[in-house]
């Protein structure tokens, strides 16, 4: 019996709807089960690398210095990496706060937003919440990025598309209707 194709996902700084489509490819989840074993990720609930993946897929942008270094280890440890969705390829709507300095943001949500309630007044700094980065950075920024799905999220069908090509020893091509920018 042929080994397993090996795959890789994860949720940056985004809202797991990449992952929502990928899931959204219904009974051909069933199909690619046959074809790949899943390692690093959220569908096995793995944290850790169990051995170098054929494709790494990325969903969501660097907003923080975990978001650095877990994007930093799928490219070690993935022969290709796909940033997936809007978050990914452009920094999404998290990178909204791009324009406004870092200082002025957490003022605004741990100190002067209505309703917070912060006796101490101060910002958190706990060794266990990772640092934010001065802004958020999309992946292709962070580290060499192999292929692009966009979408907001994208379609089911243009995961399907990309990943049975990539399985196939193809290059990927998504289908113009497969292209989805909501």
């Amino acid at each position: 019996m042929q080994a397993k194709t090996r795959i890789a996902t994860v949720s940056l700084s985004g809202c797991f709807g990449c992952h929502m489509s990928l899931l959204d490819i219904d009974d051909r989840i069933l199909k690619l089960a046959e074809l790949v074993e899943f390692d690093r990720s959220p569908i096995n609930d793995f944290k850790d690398f169990q051995s170098r993946c054929a494709v790494g897929i990325v969903e969501g942008g660097c907003c923080n210095e975990d978001n650095v270094e877990v994007l930093e280890s799928f490219r070690k440890n993935c022969d290709v990496l796909i940033s997936v969705g809007e978050c990914a390829i452009t920094g999404g709507i998290n990178s909204m706060r791009n324009n406004i300095p870092l200082k002025e943001c957490l003022d605004e949500a741990y100190l002067k937003s209505p309703g917070v309630y912060n006796p101490l007044n101060k910002i958190p700094n706990d060794p266990e919440i990772p640092l934010l980065l001065n802004r958020v950075y999309p992946c292709h920024e962070v580290v060499k990025i192999d292929y692009f799905i966009p979408g907001c999220p994208p379609q089911a069908d243009a995961l399907w598309d990309v990943l049975v090509a990539l399985l196939s020893g193809k290059a990927p091509v998504i289908a113009y209707k497969n292209h989805k920018y909501d």
